[in-house]
């Protein structure tokens, strides 16, 4: 019987296992979602829930895509924070980690939290990132931009539409200003273009022109060694038959050179208006050419100053940063009422145009709401739980939004120096300051200091004093001329 109850025992055995492996693929087959009720917009947003390990893509008008995550596992925990996408790679291979495969890789640090594809298993698997499905992180990968932001929550978020008359609006005019500078630079470019042809048709006929003179010029040499040559027979002749000889030759020589001066003084004459225009056309193409450049110049300023502007308000520093394309632009004090008392996390980003160029449409995402009491969220896919996935995001509180927004006081000197606003710029409100992460090429990195942050613990680095960027109180852009890490960007 013993046998056979030992037999029994591990068929049970096997039949657990294999019903709870069952369980865990069922865990780990979580659908991608679309949005079919209308037709998506460009991506502005990605929050990454790690409570419900999952990603949700967010346009204009809200979410377009979800889709299951895998993020890092205990004391390898992805750090909850503000991020946005810094580099992409199609087929990366991480330096750190045995060249593991991480396709379509968007990353969000440089020293290395990116979302890429990868396994699934149901619950937090890898050393830091964001895994997401491979098909999704393939079309996800093709959709998004340099700058697209990441919000990594720790429980689950939402955007919610926010008005409040400290939003941030957009310069009056800059549309037109825009497209001024861009008709200019079109008819610069329509000149330069002409004064080239003109100058090109003023070269073609100076050389038609110049052919006579070159042939008078080489007929005439030819006539004065003719010349030279008769007045050495002249001098060498003895008899008087050879001098009277020489004599003609020297006479016709003469003659031949007296009617060649006068054909080469024609040509001459026709030839300097042509030299003259010449000179003209490409003084005037490198006019042009110079405007040209300058328009283009003015044009690229004009757009530049039209991207996606990011505002940071740390109370913690009692300051004001701006970056804009990833480069900082100005940084001052700002006043924050009750500053000893917390304010919270919130982006807010503009997502569209209304009433023309000036007012923005904006949201707000807020990263202290519906946290429970007592610290740090366990995800429920971790905990066995799974049923988190399916629940819609939590709205952001706007009340307490705008609370925060209440309490700032930002001098006019520096509003009018911030650049103006456009779709897909943001203004983070934080307790916290910015992360050593926000560097050369990235946008503001916040992270949240009360979560857990092994997957970037474990990555940190030490910081030469290249690394460390100030920003200008002036009007002028800082220069960078070096890597802030002593390694490539692409080492993990």
């Amino acid at each position: 019987m013993r046998p056979a109850h030992l037999a029994i025992a591990v068929l049970a055995t096997l039949i657990a296992a294999g019903n709870h492996a069952g369980a865990t693929d069922r865990r780990s087959e979580r659908p991608v979602e679309s949005i079919a009720s209308r037709t998506a917009g460009d991506p502005i947003m990605a929050i990454v829930s790690l409570h419900n390990q999952r990603i949700t893509v967010y346009d204009a008008n809200g979410w377009i895509l979800r889709a299951p995550v895998s993020s890092g596992q205990k004391e390898r925990e992805t750090p909850a924070g503000i991020f946005s996408v810094i580099q992409k790679d199609a087929d990366h291979h991480s330096n750190l980690y045995d060249d593991a495969y991480m396709p379509h890789m968007q990353r969000l640090t440089w020293s290395g939290i990116a979302l890429h594809g990868g396994p699934l298993p149901g619950y937090p698997a890898s050393h830091g990132c964001v895994r997401m499905p491979f098909d999704f992180a393939e079309r996800l990968f093709d959709m998004t931009e340099l700058g697209l932001r990441v919000i990594v929550a720790p429980t689950d978020a939402a955007p919610v539409e926010i008005v409040h008359p400290a939003l941030l609006l957009s310069k009056p005019g800059a549309g037109v200003v825009a497209a001024a500078r861009n008709a200019e630079a079109d008819e610069a470019g329509r000149k330069a273009d002409q004064a080239k042809l003109v100058a090109g048709t003023a070269f073609r006929e100076a050389a038609q022109a110049m052919a006579p003179v070159r042939v008078a010029e080489n007929l005439k040499l030819r006539a004065d060694a003719q010349l030279a040559a008769a007045d050495t027979a002249f001098g060498s002749a003895i008899s008087a038959e050879a001098k009277e000889q020489a004599e003609r030759a020297k006479a016709q020589a003469v003659a031949k050179i007296a009617d060649l001066q006068v054909q080469l003084a024609a040509a001459k004459t026709e030839l300097q208006p042509k030299l003259d225009a010449l000179t003209t056309a490409r003084q005037a193409a490198v006019v042009a050419e110079t405007a040209q450049v300058a328009a283009a110049e003015a044009a690229r300023q004009v757009a530049r100053e039209r991207e996606p502007v990011s505002v940071l308000i740390s109370r913690k520093t009692q300051r004001l940063y701006v970056r804009q394309a990833f480069e900082p632009i100005l940084e001052s004090p700002v006043t924050i009422l009750d500053a000893d008392r917390p304010i919270g996390t919130h982006i807010f980003t503009a997502v569209e145009r209304t009433n023309g160029e000036t007012n923005m449409r904006w949201n707000v995402v807020s990263l202290d709401g519906g946290r429970p009491p007592g610290g740090v969220v366990e995800s429920q896919a971790r905990a066995g739980g799974g049923h988190g996935r399916d629940v819609e995001p939590m709205l952001t509180d706007s009340g307490s939004a705008k609370s925060a927004l209440d309490r700032i006081v930002i001098p006019h000197d520096v509003l009018d120096r911030i650049a103006g606003i456009a779709p897909r710029s943001s203004l983070i409100v934080t307790d916290e300051a910015l992360s050593s992460e926000t560097g050369k090429g990235t946008d503001f990195v916040v992270i949240l200091s009360g979560e857990p942050q092994g997957g970037i613990k474990i990555r940190r680095r030490g910081l030469g004093p290249e690394a460390e960027f100030r920003y200008d109180l002036p009007r002028d852009r800082m220069r960078y001329w070096r890597s802030p890490f002593a390694g490539p960007y692409s080492t993990w």
